[in-house]
């Protein structure tokens, strides 16, 4: 075994060293001095080699993408190269990668890994979280539009604008204007998103994500309520028009201009409700908003359900009302889904449809188009068949 040798050992410089050598070679001399010169030539040429050939950017994540080489078209002899990945260089901090959609991305993590798939399902920004496939929402499900608003014979002009009527041949547009449903015998789950046309960010994603057998309710007081309610049908939703009713702590609680009073004679709710109604057509039925004095008033509940019937419509309420309106397609619904606004409490009112459908055959379940709602709901939907479930239009759960 080597001994480590001391620097005692180390033979001293000639006397007369001092004499014949210049002053800094002297020092030089000096085993501390020397032994510390040489450490920092090496410091010096290592940061040179990493200024010259290194990567500054080696712990930023770099993305790979497959991108597809374009089709020729009318472009005589040129052909495209085949596609490769390309390679993008380490993003910088703020920095986003502009990639084609559907681009097949790659993202390499510093720390070893990656995750993978289509470009506009990856996060592509540093210091944003890198979400894989998996995570992201999933697609709405395909589906064909339903018929554009107003059919043939279902309406009829009335004092302030178009009116529901039910056909010379009997049709209602309780019917003609609900999502057609084809029962698989598993326990029905149907879900009402409301509050829609007041916000276009929120209508314009509630209806572009939700799945289709969700049923949309939409404020009559929205800005092109009537465009809102033709997309709606055209993404497949079925549509239902909110109807403002006396709360209990009116006038602080104002539900908006011809709300429905629970103390008004039947000519007055019949007057106010007609309005309502003729403020757009294609909803197959109505719910409430607000309205817990007006539903328990006898009188203005039988005004209020006697012309429905006449114009054969359906009644669908939030829960407030149930058992009340008879002699109409009802359904009320058994939890509003997002009475707390988080996503693990959505989930846990969604299971709990999932629990009273399976009790008793079918559930309603009432909900606002909060982002979060929207987002937990697609998701949930996704795997409802799975569970042995299937997820209904408001009007198939419908009773008189």
């Amino acid at each position: 075994m080597f001994a480590r040798r001391s620097f005692a050992s180390l033979p001293s410089p000639p006397a007369d060293a001092g004499a014949t050598l210049p002053s800094w070679l002297t020092q030089l001399t000096n085993p501390y001095v020397g032994a510390g010169a040489a450490a920092g030539l090496m410091a010096v040429a290592a940061g040179a080699l990493v200024l010259f050939a290194g990567d500054p950017h080696a712990g930023a994540p770099s993305v790979r993408l497959a991108l597809a080489a374009p089709t020729p078209r009318d472009f005589g002899a040129l052909h495209p190269a085949p596609s490769a990945p390309v390679l993008l260089d380490s993003l910088q901090p703020g920095q986003e990668a502009l990639v084609p959609d559907g681009a097949q991305a790659q993202i390499t993590l510093p720390q070893g890994g990656s995750v993978s798939g289509a470009s506009s399902a990856l996060s592509l920004t540093p210091g944003a979280p890198l979400a894989s496939p998996a995570d992201a929402a999933p697609p709405k499900p395909q589906s064909p539009p339903l018929a554009i608003a107003p059919i043939t014979g279902l309406s009829a002009p009335g004092p302030t604008g178009s009116l529901p009527i039910i056909a010379r041949d009997g049709r209602t547009p309780a019917q003609a204007y609900a999502r057609p449903f084809h029962d698989t015998g598993k326990p029905r789950i149907a879900l009402v998103i409301g509050g829609l046309g007041l916000n276009s960010a929120a209508t314009k994603s509630a209806i572009e994500r939700l799945p289709p057998e969700v049923t949309l309710s939409f404020v009559p007081y929205a800005d092109n309520l009537q465009g809102w309610i033709d997309l709606a049908r055209a993404n497949g939703h079925e549509v239902l028009l909110e109807v403002p009713m006396e709360p209990t702590d009116y006038p602080n609680n104002d539900p908006g201009p011809q709300t429905l009073m629970a103390n008004a004679a039947p000519a007055e709710t019949v007057k106010r409700l007609d309005w309502l109604l003729s403020r757009a057509s294609g909803y197959f039925g109505v719910a409430n908003y607000l309205g817990g004095k007006f539903v328990t008033s006898e009188p203005a509940m039988a005004a209020f359900t006697s012309q429905l019937k006449a114009r054969g419509l359906a009644f669908v309420d939030d829960g407030s009302a149930s058992g009340r309106g008879s002699g109409v397609p009802r359904a009320s619904a058994s939890a509003v889904v997002d009475e707390q606004l988080a996503a693990d409490s959505i989930d846990h009112a969604l299971l709990g449809l999932e629990a009273s459908a399976l009790q008793h055959g079918s559930a309603v379940g009432s909900g606002f188009a909060y982002p979060v709602t929207v987002e937990q709901v697609t998701r949930w939907a996704q795997g409802l068949v799975g569970r042995g479930y299937q997820l209904a239009p408001a009007s198939a759960v419908t009773r008189r």
